[in-house]
């Protein structure tokens, strides 16, 4: 699957909004539940090029889940900012 279109920083990382970050990983909700898994995570990271998927997956995870359903939701979202600019190469952008 293609990383996503849009403005490259001189970082070389990818720049998209909130709603364009939440909108490219609702593609990887492969059940369509609204949620996302740890192996939906994983197909993110690989997705975006990433390395040590299952690692990577897992941190995002722990670091977002707040709830300890092993799942996020849209409340938990937001909190998958510092690992996508951390480990997807993705700068969030305000509008």
């Amino acid at each position: 699957m293609a990383f996503m279109k849009g403005c490259i920083s001189a970082d070389g990382k990818r720049m998209m909004s909130m709603e364009e970050f939440k909108r490219w990983l609702k593609q990887f909700d492969a059940d369509k539940d609204g949620k996302i898994s740890r192996a939906e995570l994983e197909n993110a990271v690989r997705g975006a090029g990433g390395w040590f998927v299952r690692r990577k997956a897992s941190r995002g995870l722990l670091s977002a889940d707040s709830n300890g359903n092993g799942l996020i939701d849209d409340s938990e979202i937001n909190s998958l900012v510092d690992f996508a600019q951390k480990y997807l190469g993705i700068r969030l952008i305000q509008l």
